[in-house]
């Protein structure tokens, strides 16, 4: 097939990771065919910022528009897959090698994607894009980040800094991606969240096709 979609959401399940303090993700078979009933259906408890997701300015924003308010084309159209060497966080050092324009999507594939999601559970020590990082882009007029780890914040450093300074300049933000198998590139992305009314997030299915 040409120029087939990639699939880079991962998988809900109950083994998953999950941010600390967060409601844990339950998947149970609440019908089964195994056991006589006559269809299979599942029964599933999840947090809204589970897995692959989308932060909505609500998020950390009183106010702030929710994912009802979501501009298709923040999530729908070209996109670039750009590689962090840096082991610790997204760096204005690194992003002013990017030539960044005004509107992008940009997705970020670090060592999170080969390394984190690997790990038994939820890993501490994740790549984020540190506060600085965060103001670079938002003055570079990028309209969309993505991240390859659970939070686009750090976990021991930056957390509510960076999602303060790109929601507050209604950056729409994915979380939760897996790029291990994307090469840096220009891509179509696709990105559906869940449909939850007044959201501050919301599970998504997010797609990639090289250009």
């Amino acid at each position: 097939m040409n120029n087939p979609w990639m699939d880079v959401s991962v998988p809900i399940d109950s083994r998953m990771h999950g941010w600390p303090e967060n409601p844990p993700t339950f998947v149970s078979m609440h019908l089964g065919t195994a056991k006589g009933d006559v269809c299979n259906v599942s029964a599933i408890q999840i947090s809204s910022h589970a897995g692959t997701h989308m932060d909505s300015p609500f998020h950390f924003l009183p106010g702030a528009p929710t994912l009802d308010d979501i501009p298709w084309d923040a999530v729908i159209g070209p996109a670039r897959v750009v590689e962090i060497r840096d082991r610790e966080a997204i760096r204005p050092v690194e992003l002013k090698k990017m030539r960044l324009k005004a509107g992008e999507r940009i997705l970020f594939k670090t060592r999170n994607s080969s390394v984190s999601w690997k790990k038994p559970a939820f890993d501490r020590d994740f790549v984020y894009i540190a506060k600085e990082g965060a103001q670079y882009l938002v003055d570079r007029g990028i309209q969309t980040v993505g991240v390859d780890y659970l939070s686009v914040g750090g976990f021991y450093k930056d957390g509510i800094e960076t999602h303060h300074i790109l929601l507050g300049a209604r950056v729409w933000i994915i979380e939760g991606l897996n790029l291990s198998a994307v090469k840096p590139g220009a891509y179509d992305l696709v990105c559906m969240p869940i449909k939850l009314a007044q959201g501050d997030g919301a599970p998504a299915r997010c797609l990639l096709r090289k250009r």
